[in-house]
Formats: structure tokens, sequence, C-alpha cells
């Protein structure tokens, strides 16, 4: 796979970090780097530009450093060519980072930032490439987590078949996006696919939606009407929730399953369908099958290929592109300003255990976006404790994950301020901790902590 080139320009003060700018992007993958001489070598380039400010550049509102990196921005807007540009500096302030934004910088990044938030902010300025194949670029399927990858690799081969797809996970995971990558990924891309809500429709009108009726069927059905499975003729039939279909309807979707026939509500006629089915459920269906809740059969002919969406607590690593994404998203529909957020707000959100996952994710950055005055999203914007549940919904998991959630969040917690306390230094954070440095760097490891997250620009 190609590299994407980016251009690296010190501004002066700045070669010290520059050199620390390098160093990061030379452990991202897939980017390649060049040293610019001077402003119009950038310019001439015609790559993304990386620009390095001195320190303290972004500490206060208005400062020599931070001019300097408007001027090249206003060189930038003048120019024939207008690259992406990604503005380094320090982390002690986000005034400088607000004032670049606004004058046309494409991102800012703190240049102690983790490296993943690197990959992240330049992937979103990078123009699209083509997958190698390890982790394809799926429709709507973001992510960056090596969980959210491995499920990414699988969906091009589960497309390419026609067999029913039944995709599992809590609710808010994006199991609907996952079945929109796994329609548009097929054959069938080019035909429907009709998506339906089984909790949404009355019990008794689950048949005659799903399958149609004719005129007379019953007492209101004035006239004749096709159903959905004729909606999604030669595409994709999306089952979301299909647990709460009622046991009269689910033995009609079993024969329409097995045969690719079915009878309009009130006909004799018996038709047949080219559909592919893709079904969905936040509930465990081989325990409803043995509760007789869910029939046993039809969860094994729904079941031919699985997909399991981990929790976002599972796959924090998602968390910056996806808060990223919907920030840019929103601020695009609702016409704001704040279109990225600080490596402090991504900080924060990684506190958070995320119970909803990402829907709950999606409205919190919606509700930034839509308050938030200026270019950037900074932690006081990120209001999390409006969003989040109440303490009852966690009277709906078992003992043992209420209280691994409870622990988790204590532990990153705690190393969190403990890092931030000692600048990043693992030795000295174990010392006041009283815990063995090995065992420390596990939990640090264990919560993806990257410590010199923490560590000043003059450590």
């Amino acid at each position: 796979m190609e590299s994407v080139p980016w251009t690296v320009l010190p501004l002066a003060g700045a070669t010290a970090a520059a050199e620390r700018a390098v160093a990061v992007l030379a452990r991202c993958a897939g980017i390649a780097t060049v040293r610019a001489g001077d402003m119009d070598d950038a310019l001439a380039r015609g790559h993304g530009i990386v620009v390095v400010a001195p320190a303290d550049a972004c500490a206060a509102s208005d400062s020599a450093e931070g001019d300097a990196v408007l001027a090249f921005l206003d060189a930038v807007r003048q120019s024939r060519h207008a690259p992406p540009v990604l503005v380094v500096c320090d982390a002690r302030g986000e005034h400088g980072m607000a004032r670049w934004l606004a004058a046309g910088a494409s991102d800012c990044i703190a240049l102690a930032a983790p490296d993943a938030e690197w990959r992240v902010r330049l992937a979103g300025l990078s123009p699209p490439r083509e997958s190698s194949g390890e982790t394809p670029q799926v429709r709507g399927f973001l992510h960056a987590s090596a969980a959210s990858a491995a499920i990414a690799a699988r969906l091009p081969t589960l497309a390419a078949c026609g067999a029913n797809v039944l995709i599992v996970g809590e609710t808010g995971t994006g199991k609907e996006v996952c079945a929109q990558a796994v329609h548009y990924l097929s054959a069938r891309a080019a035909r429907p696919m009709v998506a339906v809500n089984c909790g949404a429709i009355p019990a008794e009108l689950v048949e005659a939606e799903l399958f149609g009726h004719v005129k007379g069927a019953y007492t209101t059905a004035h006239a004749s009407r096709s159903g959905l499975v004729q909606e999604a003729e030669g595409g994709t039939l999306f089952l979301d929730d299909v647990d709460c279909l009622p046991l009269q309807a689910q033995a009609k979707l079993l024969r329409f399953l097995q045969e690719h026939e079915y009878r309009p509500l009130g006909s004799n006629a018996v038709r047949r369908a080219d559909v592919r089915v893709v079904a969905a459920s936040n509930c465990d269906l081989y325990a409803l099958s043995r509760q007789d809740r869910f029939r046993q059969d039809l969860y094994f002919r729904l079941n031919v290929l699985n997909i399991a969406l981990p929790p976002l607590r599972d796959r924090r690593e998602d968390l910056p592109v996806l808060a990223l994404h919907f920030a840019r998203s929103f601020a695009r529909e609702f016409d704001r300003p704040a279109r990225t957020l600080s490596s402090a707000a991504l900080a924060k959100l990684a506190q958070h255990d995320w119970p909803g996952n990402v829907r709950e994710l999606q409205h919190v950055i919606e509700r930034a976006v839509v308050l938030a005055s200026g270019a950037l999203l900074g932690a006081a914007d990120i209001d999390i404790d409006l969003a989040a549940p109440s303490r009852d919904d966690g009277l709906q998991v078992s003992f043992r994950d209420a209280k691994k959630r409870v622990v988790d969040a204590f532990e990153r917690d705690y190393i969190e301020r403990l890092l931030e306390a000692h600048a990043g230094n693992i030795t000295n954070a174990a010392r006041v901790a009283k815990k063995d440095r090995r065992a420390l760097f596990e939990l640090i490891r264990k919560h993806h902590i990257e410590p010199k997250r923490f560590r000043t620009l003059d450590a």
C-alpha cells in the first residue's frame, strides 16, 4: 500500500519539537514524511502539511509564536492549492488552537498526544486510499481498534455469499451500520436494503407488514398492499430486534427462510422471493430459545453466519475516530464552528464507561457541537453526566460484570491522575502507589494508557 506523504514544517523555535513530531509520524503506518526548508517549500510540495509551532504558542490567546502560525495559515489560504494543515503545539493551553482552527487549520494536536490520536487525526485529513486487505475501509464502519478491525476484515467474506447473517451486540453498538456494510459490500448493493424494527410493529400486524395482504384480508384492509419482503426483492431485509417477533410470526419467517416462499395475508397464491436476511438482536437468542421465548429452529436458521459486536468500553481505541467523525458530521449538519476535539476532550471521553455505546457517544458529541461557541471542543464542552444512565441500569448486568466496570473505572482514573501528578514517570508513580513497577506497567497496558501523554515538552 502506498504511503500518504506529509510535509513537516517547523516554525522558528520549534526545531526540537519537530524532531519529536517526525519520530511520532514514523510510528504511524502508511505515513511518509519529508522536511520542508521554509513556508514556500512546504506549499510547493502539495502534500498535507504538519506545522510544528514553538513552545507556548497556544498557551495564550495572543502571542508572537501564535501569530506565526496564523501567518502561515493565511499563506495557505492564498495559495493555489489548499492542502490539509495539522498544527502541532504544546498541550498547555487550547486558546491558540481555537484561533488556528478559526483561521483555517484543518486540525490541531498536542505534541504529547498518544500515537493512536495522531493516527486518527491524520487519517481524517488524508485522502481515501485503497485498502491493504488487512483492515478494509468499509462504508460507515469506522474503527481503529484491533477488535473492530478483525470484524471489518471478515465483512467482505460474509458479504460475498448469500447466507443469512445474525448480528448480536448491546444496544447502540452499531448493528445496523454493520448490516449496511454487509449489504453494500455484496452483489446486492444496487438493490434495496429494507430495515425493519421488529419491536415497533404491533404483534397482530407483523405478518401483514412482512408479507403484505390482499383486499379484505382483515377489517381495515380496504386495498391490497405489498409487504416489506417484496420491497426488498433482490436486496437485503434487515430484521432489527428480531427477538421481539411473536412466536406465530417466527413460524412464518422460518418457513420463508427455508423455502424462499411466502403467502400474503388472505391470499392463496404463493410467491417466491430473492431476498437475503440479516437479523440483529441485543439478546442471547440461544438462551431465549432454551426458555421457549424464541424458536430454536429459527435461531439456527438465522445463525448461519454471525457477527458479535463488542461494547464500546471494550474497544476504546475506536473512541477518537468516532468522536471526531461525529464532530465533523454535526458541524456540517448544523452549520456550527466546532468541528474537532482537543486532546483533553478525548481524554475525558476515554474515562467514561459508555453503557449506551456508540449511540450514547453520538448524542454527547451532537450536544457539544450544538452548544459550543468555538471551533474546538474542549473538555468543558463534553457534558457526559446529562447523558449518563440511571443507577438502576446497572441492575441489568450480573454482579460480576457490574463490579468489574466499577473496578476498571477506578483503576483507570487512579492511574491517570497518578501519572499526571508525576509527569508520566512510571517509577515515581509506582513508588507513591506502593506497587511494583512491573505490576503498575501491566495495569497501564491493560487500560491502554500512554504515559508519555502526561509528560511535558521540557521533560
